[in-house]
């Protein structure tokens, strides 16, 4: 026995050394998991908010989405703060307010130091792997003249192109090799999801998915396999389809495009079929995301991934006998926001929220998701604390701008959670400075304009207040570059129209 213990005594220093190299191996292992979840952030264009079953449209058939709607939170107050394609994915990329990241059409470029601080930049950098496919919308430059370029180097795995990319996925330079069983683009983004959702699970690393469909935009091209969803259809029309409900609308918002196309696009005439068209196209995106979320239980990882489905600015769809989008009302600007967090409390409860939450939100939400600082400049907020408590609020209010467009079209609007308040600046020719006011709590089809009739004073001068706080914030924050700085004359409307001295894009 004596003998034993000598022997153990002299063979306890290694014992211990080996003890300790196991313990070291294994506590090295659970530091190189990486618990942050992954993130995948869905992305649909010209897509309005009675698109969806979730939001109340029983004429319309999308069951992966409202799925996603009654496992996660519905944000039912949601806007584009700028209502177009370029500056909305902007906006989304970077928190910022328009003015802030000075990218837009008409403008020019995101700037090299400005998209250095967008959330799939910052992701990288902090560890995770990162994908982006489809429509992205803008360059990065350095202000000369065709120096703009897409970020295909800047993501671990790119499916994306220029401009507003194709419908049928052969002539998508970087979604090519899919053409073949998935010839329209819209599931080709789910067959790329699939992929890289597969090969970034067997990695340690987490993961930041960002697709950005073409659909809904136009030219309408459906895929034809979903021709039968909505044959020969009838689709009801919301309470403030026709001319006649735009009649209190300010002159200024009649000149841009918007308006004639109410005609131009069928909607005047052949509603059903035009709108047959549209929501196959979303239907199609509803299947993408079925293939997505698939994916993620394939690859084992739905549990820890976090997604988040939005579309980058509504569509008119002939709502007050307009077409198309770029305006400060409600069809254009407010559109859909799911987000669903598997790992989260309150999922699977059914919530929706109506706090007031806007497309500069994304950038800080993904942030604080992955355990990152929310940079100072960002405007935005994080949409989790609304996760955690839906009735919670994060912004008193919101800016919605349209600096696109002819100029005497523009317009700047801030909102609240009730009252939206917009600015029509232009007074040259037959124009004439124009104030609107919606109490969009009770007047979603936004129906009354409060400053013609039943005017609150007290509520009108809380709001323009808070527009000549924007107007100020623009002056101090706007840009340099790409004209920005020069539109706080134009939108001050404490400045006489023939005082403006005014040198800007239209």
């Amino acid at each position: 026995m004596q003998r034993v213990e000598v022997m153990i005594k002299n063979l306890w220093p290694a014992i211990s050394v080996v003890a300790l190299f196991c313990f070291l191996c294994l506590k090295t292992d659970i530091l190189a998991k990486d618990d942050r979840p992954n993130i995948v952030f869905l992305l649909t264009d010209d897509q309005n908010l009675y698109s969806m079953g979730c939001y109340g449209t029983p004429d319309v058939q999308t069951p992966h989405l409202d799925k996603l709607a009654k496992e996660g939170v519905v944000f039912d107050h949601h806007y584009d703060t700028t209502a177009i394609c370029m500056a909305s994915r902007a906006n989304i990329m970077t928190g910022k307010y328009e003015y802030k990241n000075g990218t837009n059409f008409m403008h020019g470029d995101m700037r090299e130091e400005i998209w250095a601080e967008s959330y799939p930049m910052l992701l990288r950098k902090a560890g995770y792997q990162t994908a982006f496919a489809g429509k992205f919308g803008f360059n990065i430059g350095d202000g000369k003249e065709g120096s703009g370029r897409l970020p295909e180097n800047d993501f671990d795995r790119w499916g994306g192109g220029p401009g507003q990319t194709f419908y049928e996925t052969a002539k998508n330079k970087s979604m090519a090799k899919y053409a073949k069983e998935y010839p329209h683009s819209t599931l080709s983004y789910g067959a790329f999801s699939r992929d890289f959702i597969m090969d970034a699970s067997q990695s340690d690393a987490p993961f930041c998915l960002s697709i950005s469909f073409k659909a809904a935009h136009r030219p309408t091209t459906p895929d034809p396999q979903f021709d039968d969803v909505y044959a020969g259809q009838t689709f009801t029309k919301p309470g403030n389809y026709g001319r006649e409900f735009s009649e209190h609308f300010a002159l200024q918002s009649k000149q841009g495009r918007q308006y004639v196309r109410f005609e131009e696009w069928g909607y005047s005439d052949r509603y059903d079929e035009v709108m047959a068209v549209y929501y196959q196209q979303i239907y199609g995106v509803d299947v993408a995301v079925g293939m997505v979320r698939e994916a993620l239980e394939d690859a084992g990882v739905s549990d820890n991934t976090v997604v988040i489905f939005t579309s980058d600015n509504g569509f008119f769809c002939g709502s007050h006998g307009y077409g198309s989008k770029v305006l400060p009302y409600e069809e254009a600007s407010r559109v859909p926001l799911i987000i669903y967090d598997p790992r989260h409390k309150s999922s699977g409860k059914g919530y929706r929220t109506d706090a007031l939450t806007g497309n500069i939100d994304f950038a800080p939400t993904i942030l604080e998701l992955a355990g990152l600082e929310i940079p100072n400049s960002m405007d935005g907020k994080s949409l989790m604390s609304l996760y955690d408590d839906p009735q919670a609020e994060i912004h008193e209010s919101l800016q919605l701008i349209n600096a696109w467009g002819p100029l005497v079209a523009q317009s700047l609007a801030v909102l609240t959670k009730e009252w939206k308040y917009i600015y029509w600046p232009c007074g040259a020719d037959e124009y004439t400075p124009t104030e609107e006011l919606y109490k969009v709590s009770e007047d979603r089809m936004e129906l009354l304009n409060r400053v013609q009739k039943n005017q609150p004073p007290e509520v009108l001068k809380d709001m323009r207040k808070r527009y000549d706080e924007a107007v100020m914030a623009w002056r101090k924050e706007a840009v340099s570059f790409n004209r920005y700085d020069r539109y706080a004359d134009f939108y001050d409307r404490r400045i006489p129209w023939a005082k403006k001295e005014l040198n800007l894009p239209q």
